[in-house]
């Protein structure tokens, strides 16, 4: 039987709950990749290696890398 996978990142928040300047409700993974799927004219193996360093990140580093990558 499969555990449950809890999920409690920044990775897992809202793009509102974790940014003042968004007023996204996509979790901040989902911002991420939906962001690389746009630039890499939806090539899937692309983005996946394009987001896998954020998977990683501790929260800091997410928060500013984040905020570099999207904020307009």
């Amino acid at each position: 039987m499969a555990e449950a996978v809890e999920m409690n990142s920044t990775l897992d928040e809202k793009m509102s709950d974790v940014f003042d300047w968004s007023d996204s409700k996509l979790p901040v993974r989902d911002a991420i990749w939906n962001h690389f799927m746009d630039a890499d004219n939806h090539d899937t193996d692309k983005t996946a290696d394009e987001v896998a360093p954020y998977m990683s990140m501790d929260e800091a580093k997410l928060k500013s890398e984040v905020e570099k990558l999207l904020k307009a």
